[in-house]
C-alpha cells in the first residue's frame, strides 16, 4: 500500500496524536447533508468503542438538518469540533455532484493546516477533493464514482482498484466495508496490531485486508461506447481460452492492424490485448466465485496461461491470489453473518 515518507507536517500530526493519546485521541466525524448511514456509523462504531479514542459527530448548522436514509442526524457539535480533532473523518454522502458547504470546506482546510489527519470513506473523497487537499496525491473512492472523481479533479492520482490509500496525513477508502478496513488500519498504525485485532474481533471483521487489494468491482473489462467492433469483441469473449493475436483480430474486423488498434481504442478506451486480459480476469473471477473448478483449470479456461502466469496476472489485477479470492467469496456466501467481501 502506498505510504508517504514522513514529512515535517506528518511528524507534527503524529506528535499531536501522541499528545492526545493520554486523554484519548479525538476523532471528529463530519456528517454532511445526505450522509450515508453506514458510512457514518463505521468510524463512530470502530473508534467510539475503542479506549484509545474519543469520537464526536459534528455538522455544519448553517447547512440545515442532516437527513440520512429516512432519519435525521442529531450531532453533538458544530464545525468548531474540527479545531480540536486529531483526526477528521468525512463519510460518504448521497450526492457527490453537490458542492459541500463552503464553511465545512474551510473548516477542513484549517484542520489540515493545523496538522489534523484527514480521512474519507467512499464518496467523502469528493469533499477532500473540493477542499483542494487531494491534488497531487493518490486517493480512492467507491469504484462506481472513481471515474467521475478523476474527471472532475484531474490532478488527483485516482486509484479505483484499491480498498484504501494511506498517504500519510490524508487517507481515503472505497465504499462501505473498505471504510472498516481503513479504520482498523488507522488503529494499527496508531496503537499497534493488538489494538487493531481487538477491534476487528469486536466488529466480527477481518483483522487486516491490505490497502493495495483491489476493490471487488463488477468487472475489470471496460464498457464499449461504440459498436463497429462489437462482433469482434463478442468473438473474443466466446474464445477466451484460445490464443488470440492483434493480427488475427484485425483480420476478423477486415481492417489493417493499425486501423483496428485505433478503432478499438476509440470504442473501449484501451488496447485490444489489455481489454482481452481484463475480460479473462473477469471470467476467472466468475469461475472462482461460482464453481469449485481447480485453479489450474481456471487458468486454462480463462486463457491466462500456465498456473504460475495466471496467479501473477490475477494478483496484478485483483491484488490477491486466486485461492484467497475464492476463499473470501466462499466465506461470504456460506457465512453471511460474519462479514461481506464486497466494498459496497
Amino acid at each position: 500500500m502506498p505510504i508517504t515518507p514522513i514529512t515535517p507536517r506528518t511528524r507534527s500530526t503524529r506528535s499531536t496524536r501522541s499528545t492526545q493519546a493520554a486523554e484519548g485521541h479525538l476523532v471528529a466525524v463530519l456528517a454532511l447533508p445526505g450522509v450515508l448511514p453506514l458510512d457514518l456509523g463505521i468510524p463512530v462504531q470502530t473508534f467510539g468503542s475503542d479506549p484509545h479514542y474519543r469520537v464526536t459527530v459534528c455538522t455544519d448548522p448553517a447547512a440545515g438538518p442532516v437527513d440520512s436514509g429516512g432519519f435525521t442526524v442529531a450531532a453533538s457539535a458544530g464545525l468548531e469540533a474540527l479545531r480540536d480533532a486529531g483526526t477528521v473523518v468525512v463519510p460518504g454522502y448521497q450526492d457527490p455532484d453537490s458542492l459541500p458547504p463552503a464553511a465545512a470546506l474551510a473548516a477542513i482546510r484549517a484542520a489540515h493546516e493545523r496538522g489534523a489527519r484527514l480521512v474519507s470513506i467512499c464518496t467523502g473523497a469528493f469533499v477532500l477533493a473540493a477542499a483542494g487537499l487531494l491534488d497531487g496525491r493518490p486517493a480512492t473512492t467507491h469504484w462506481r464514482d472513481a471515474a467521475e472523481l478523476q474527471r472532475r479533479y484531474p490532478r488527483i492520482d485516482v486509484r479505483p482498484n484499491q480498498l484504501y490509500v494511506d498517504d500519510g496525513d490524508v487517507l481515503t477508502s472505497a465504499g462501505v466495508t473498505a471504510g472498516i478496513d481503513l479504520c482498523l488500519h488507522i488503529i494499527r498504525r496508531d496503537f499497534g496490531a493488538a489494538a487493531a485485532n481487538a477491534r476487528a474481533r469486536a466488529l466480527v471483521a477481518p483483522p487486516q485486508r491490505p490497502g493495495g487489494q483491489a476493490q471487488f468491482i463488477d468487472r475489470f473489462r471496460p464498457a464499449a461506447c461504440g459498436e463497429e467492433l462489437g462482433p469482434v469483441r463478442t468473438w473474443m469473449l466466446d474464445n477466451l481460452a484460445r490464443r488470440q493475436s492483434v493480427d488475427e483480430l484485425a483480420l476478423r474486423a477486415h481492417m489493417s492492424r493499425r486501423t483496428f488498434i485505433r478503432r478499438f481504442q476509440q470504442e473501449t478506451g484501451t488496447s485490444p490485448m489489455a481489454w482481452l486480459t481484463a475480460a479473462r480476469i473477469d471470467w476467472a473471477r466468475e469461475l472462482l466465485e461460482t464453481t469449485t473448478t481447480p485453479v489450474e483449470q481456471v487458468a486454462r479456461l480463462s486463457g491466462l496461461g500456465s498456473p504460475a502466469a495466471f496467479r501473477a496476472a490475477f494478483h496484478r489485477h485483483v491484488g490477491t491470489s486466486p485461492a484467497d479470492y475464492r476463499a473470501t467469496f466462499r466465506t461470504f456466501k456460506t457465512s453471511p453473518g460474519a462479514y461481506g467481501a464486497s466494498t459496497g
